[in-house]
């Protein structure tokens, strides 16, 4: 008996010493916003959007640039401005000087996932070969020209690089220098020079402009749409469940994929001469940062019914 009582009165002071439960809340949410941005009639600006400030970050001409370096200390591909339908064709190193034209050429081009082993100049480092670049068009659909392009080599910190215009003339060796806050390291053939692009990599976790879709291997079509970040960014399709209703829970019930184009371009489709927006495709993301938000377009025009200013809805789950 005397026992008992003494474990009665132990666990009634182990239990005196244990605080009140505190309940958990519920996953709070942010509010519902609304944004547009003006990539113009004729998709002529690529623009860089942050969830967590929910702000766009840079915006600049589609053709500002040529050529991305991968900018890891082990990174080593290179990708395509894919929103000027660029492409390349490989040549044997030995013929860099006598090849002056594009007979014969097999032209290839960056996968529109974004899978970095699947681009147009593809494992450079084993080909022994150089590559002609066709540097696709303009926003106002003037071809670019090509270049005559081989990459001499790449390290931890930089990339030796050579090219000429196709007959030969302007012929340039270049360094590139990697920098690790950047997911790529920007090449210009226009000015010549390597140039900043794209926002630090920890800043933006989508890019809305025009990029090259392959329907074929062969058959890239400009489209204007949505691509994310390399940096950690996955998406999630929701086409089953009204945006409203999406609740934080949802994340585990659907495959998120680090594919680029996940939202892409076909939350609109055009028919009879106008573009329609799909409301009922969302979009799980999680972002560069970790966290999660729902997102769903609403309209592709603007107020005064000019194309190209994607108007969507966000919100932090």
């Amino acid at each position: 008996m005397k026992k008992l009582l003494y474990v009665f009165i132990a666990v009634s002071i182990f239990s005196s010493c244990i605080k009140d439960e505190i309940p958990v809340p519920a996953h709070a949410e942010g509010d519902v916003t609304t944004n547009e941005i003006n990539l113009g009639i004729d998709y002529r600006y690529q623009a860089y959007y942050d969830f967590g400030t929910n702000s766009f970050v840079k915006q600049h001409l589609k053709t500002d640039w040529d050529i991305g370096f991968e900018t890891g200390i082990d990174g080593w591909r290179v990708i395509l401005n894919t929103s000027k339908a660029m492409s390349a064709a490989a040549n044997p190193i030995a013929n860099f000087s006598t090849v002056t034209d594009t007979i014969g050429a097999v032209w290839k081009y960056d996968l529109n996932s974004g899978d970095l082993d699947s681009t147009a100049l593809g494992d450079w480092q084993n080909s022994n070969s150089f590559y002609i670049i066709n540097r696709g068009y303009s926003y106002d659909g003037v071809h670019q020209g090509f270049r005559k392009f081989d990459i001499i080599s790449v390290d931890a910190n930089e990339y030796e690089i050579h090219y000429s215009n196709l007959d030969g003339t302007n012929e340039t060796t270049m360094i590139i220098e990697k920098d690790e806050a950047y997911n790529f390291t920007f090449l210009s053939f226009e000015s010549n020079s390597a140039i900043e692009i794209q926002p630090e990599k920890n800043t933006w976790d989508l890019v809305f402009g025009q990029y090259a879709h392959l329907f074929e291997p062969t058959f890239p079509y400009l489209v204007t749409g949505v691509l994310s970040s390399r940096n950690g960014v996955e998406i999630a399709e929701v086409y089953d469940k009204p945006f409203d209703e999406i609740k934080y829970a949802d994340v585990s019930n659907y495959p998120f994929s680090s594919d680029i184009d996940i939202i892409g371009y076909d939350w609109k489709t055009y028919a009879g001469g106008t573009y329609v927006t799909h409301l009922e495709q969302n979009y799980l993301v999680k972002t560069t940062e970790g966290f999660y938000y729902k997102i769903h377009f609403i309209d592709f025009y603007n107020q005064f019914g000019d194309k190209g200013n994607p108007k969507f809805e966000v919100q932090q789950l």
